[in-house]
């Protein structure tokens, strides 16, 4: 799976931009969505427009972290993986038998932007497995990534030569559009485009960059870890009816 945001969408960390000699670009002309189609056959991309694009194969996917994709109500949604607490979250949601786990993530998500009592990072802590799962929603311009506590499946992010940010479970395709400015996206976290890179095991820290030094001794991105001293405010899903400016929240 794959998804590229335009930095109005989804504003890259600077500390995993590391600067090369070498321009790489994710957007223009199409590039990565081109490569990403001749790794996978049957491969598609859905054109979000000016935000960017997301792409999904199930081509040469491994039976034991599944790949899925659904779009609802204009929200779009990838999720590598499984739940193990699958038919609590459907009793939770009130959702069907047939339901699977790319409709939970949608579900919590409306439930969260609508009505949701609870705090997001509780909202993804209740999600139990080995995942990861990337959605966007085109009304509101939101976008959300996150995966497992134990960082149990792949999953890569990396910046382009223009600020872009490209999230992918194949990091052959992040070093494409990326080059050097690429790192694992780290456990047991999430990003929305509104509030960055959060902790979802621990809340109530920030994440303090840690530069990412590859075997040939060059930087390569940074990882995030959660640094004990330095606190956060609480963070919350704003609802869609409300006339506030959303960056206020964070």
């Amino acid at each position: 799976m794959l998804a590229v945001f335009d930095k109005s969408v989804a504003q890259c960390p600077e500390d995993l931009k590391t600067s090369s000699p070498d321009d790489v670009y994710a957007l223009k002309d199409g590039i990565l969505a081109k490569y990403f189609g001749s790794l996978h056959e049957n491969a598609m991309t859905i054109n979000l427009g000016s935000p960017g694009f997301v792409g999904y194969s199930n081509d040469k996917q491994n039976p034991l972290i599944p790949r899925l994709i659904a779009v609802v109500d204009n929200i779009v949604c990838l999720f590598l993986g499984h739940l193990e607490n699958l038919a609590t979250l459907k009793q939770q949601y009130r959702m069907s038998k047939s339901d699977n786990e790319v409709n939970i993530i949608i579900e919590a998500y409306r439930t969260l932007r609508d009505r949701g009592p609870y705090p997001i990072e509780q909202v993804i802590r209740d999600l139990q497995g080995k995942f990861a799962f990337i959605l966007y929603d085109l009304a509101s311009k939101t976008s959300i990534f996150a995966t497992d506590a134990d960082g149990s499946v792949p999953f890569f992010w990396g910046a382009d030569s223009d600020g872009h940010l490209v999230v992918s479970d194949d990091v052959e395709i992040v070093k494409k559009g990326c080059g050097k400015s690429f790192a694992p996206f780290p456990k047991g976290c999430f990003y929305t485009s509104s509030g960055g890179l959060r902790s979802y095991e621990h809340p109530g820290n920030a994440l303090k960059p840690v530069p990412r030094v590859d075997s040939s001794g060059e930087v390569c991105g940074a990882n995030f870890k959660v640094d004990s001293k330095a606190k956060k405010e609480p963070l919350g899903m704003p609802r869609v009816d409300s006339a506030a400016d959303w960056s206020s929240n964070y």
